[in-house]
């Protein structure tokens, strides 16, 4: 069996948006005294940017407006081109992104790159931060001189950044005048991206700074070996007590059916979804903000999974091992199940082939109730400009705008893939593959995907059964998905103490599972939680949720 290299397993992490443990609270990172009001509440909101959907090849299995993604069974043969000039003006422009890939060859020798830069007619000084420093070389950044800061910047949402807002609002572009309604018709690729991304990522102050990027409705999701489960007895319909059983008795000798990361708390997303817990926040039709951790079925839920510890269906290093070794145990048979990202469906069905065949779980039911699945932020994450005159802006934002091209235009193709001949060839479908110089320069180890996407779609190069299989699986979760109401929304306190305090009780509900704390922990240290912060935080989420609505 060939094993597989650690660029592969980055690659992906990334597609999935593996989940990341914070590390410790960072020191106040913005120069001046005092903060600014971050606050949508008694501000007046700038409308979202007008949506309009871009014409390109009509998909094989249609989308839904509860959210199943569109799927193509192959590759569009006719290409659309979605840009009508070079964006660019010449000049060189800074970028810096999260990576989650092997630093790129320099631009002096990266024909991708080169390729890129032609197509944007702008020189690229690429700062590529990988997901390990991401969060200190931040910190770094938002602290430094506003002069210093890259022309365009990721912020990536998979950490906590103490006084994000604040740094945003004071040094990025307010961009609501370009973008903000009827105006964001100059930049069409971007009009293309849906509402339900730019409402996950938020305004600030009532006003629009940054350009989501958009994401699938489903997110963190249980990917099984679907022929282990199968042969343990999985049926469609199953229990709480069915999962059970069928993790136990697929579980032997070195063999578990159950595999987690450290930092997941032992997949507690599914489970927990499954249990129909709120996801982070609920809210009330009244508007009152109820947190996760207070609900019962939240409880039930690490009761559940400790119970699974307990019996010895879990892999024995579920607290420590990494999300990349973990992939690795899944992708050799050592562990049937691992929680990843919705997005990891790609990697997972392209790095097994010839192995086994990946499957996303259905939810188990609970005393009769349909189980849930974790609705993800719209929005991985988001791109700020740095503050500068008009035409500039403007110029950054083309670029952006070429960058976010629909499936099924050249210039998806490009950034994508590269050059056909160099980076990718086609197979008898019309499907690109890349050749063994697209395995080095691509768009993981370059990712301009991290600096504004348009909307993703359903589709797995030569697997056309995997994009039915998807399809069928969203159309049967996307309606029992659980979204966590505080998407979009501002909370000081959680801009400054949400790191800290998400690590004190994620380390309780690993503890717990783990069986180094009892389950009677449990209450004690909700209600620290909410002494320290968490109920401001539902008062704040309240008020800002009423300023949106």
């Amino acid at each position: 069996m060939p094993r597989m290299s650690r660029r592969t397993l980055l690659r992906s992490m990334a597609a999935g948006g593996a989940a990341v443990s914070a590390p410790a609270l960072l020191t106040a990172c913005s120069s001046g005294s005092g903060d600014s009001d971050v606050s949508n509440a008694g501000k007046k909101l700038a409308p979202w940017p007008a949506y309009r959907p871009a014409t390109g090849p009509k998909p094989d299995l249609a989308p839904t407006e509860e959210g199943v993604q569109a799927g193509y069974t192959s590759y569009p043969s006719d290409l659309v081109r979605s840009v009508s000039r070079t964006p660019g003006d010449g000049s060189t422009v800074r970028v810096m992104t999260v990576s989650f890939g092997t630093p790129p060859r320099p631009a002096s020798q990266n024909r991708f790159w080169a390729a890129v830069e032609k197509a944007l007619g702008v020189r690229i000084e690429y700062t590529v931060i990988s997901q390990a420093d991401y969060q200190k070389k931040m910190a770094t950044v938002m602290a430094g001189d506003a002069g210093a800061l890259p022309d365009i910047i990721n912020m990536f949402s998979g950490f906590t950044l103490p006084r994000e807002a604040q740094f945003v609002q004071r040094r990025a572009q307010d961009l609501t005048p370009y973008l903000s309604g009827e105006a964001i018709g100059d930049y069409p690729n971007l009009a293309n991206i849906p509402t339900h991304a730019w409402r996950d990522m938020g305004r600030i102050g009532g006003r629009v700074y940054g350009i989501p990027l958009e994401r699938p409705l489903p997110g963190s999701t249980l990917w099984i070996n679907q022929g282990m489960f199968a042969d343990a007895g999985m049926k469609d319909g199953w229990t709480a007590e069915d999962f059970t059983a069928v993790a136990r008795r697929g579980t032997r000798g070195r063999t578990y059916m159950l595999g987690a990361a450290n930092g997941s708390l032992f997949g507690n997303a599914f489970h927990s979804a499954a249990h129909n817990a709120p996801q982070g926040w609920a809210v009330t039709d009244k508007g009152t903000f109820l947190p996760a951790a207070a609900d019962e079925r939240y409880k039930e839920s690490i009761a559940f999974q400790a119970q699974l510890r307990k019996n010895g269906s879990y892999h024995p290093d579920a607290t420590s091992v990494s999300q990349i070794d973990l992939t690795t145990l899944y992708y050799n048979g050592t562990v049937g199940s691992m929680q990843d990202g919705f997005g990891a469906y790609l990697p997972k069905y392209r790095e097994s082939e010839g192995k086994m065949t990946p499957a996303a779980a259905l939810p188990y039911s609970v005393g009769g109730e349909p189980g849930g699945i974790v609705a993800a932020r719209r929005s991985f994450g988001y791109t700020v400009l740095k503050q500068a005159k008009k035409e500039r802006i403007e110029l950054l934002l083309r670029i952006l705008d070429y960058l976010a091209a629909p499936f099924g235009s050249e210039e998806w193709e490009l950034v994508h893939y590269g050059v056909e001949g160099v980076h990718f060839t086609r197979a008898e479908d019309g499907s690109p593959e890349y050749t063994e110089l697209g395995e080095v320069e691509n768009n993981t180890n370059l990712p301009l995907k991290y600096l504004a996407e348009g909307p993703q779609v359903l589709f797995v190069p030569g697997m056309p059964d995997a994009v039915r299989a998807l399809h069928a699986w969203q159309r049967k979760v996307v309606p029992h998905a659980v979204r966590n109401a505080s998407f979009g929304l501002q909370s000081a306190t959680n801009n400054s103490l949400g790191a800290t305090l998400k690590t004190f009780l994620d380390d309780t509900v690993t503890g717990i599972i783990a069986g180094r704390l009892p389950m009677s922990e449990w209450d004690a240290a909700v209600k620290k939680w909410r002494g320290r912060g968490g109920d401001r935080m539902a008062e704040e989420y309240a008020e800002d949720h009423a300023a949106n609505t």
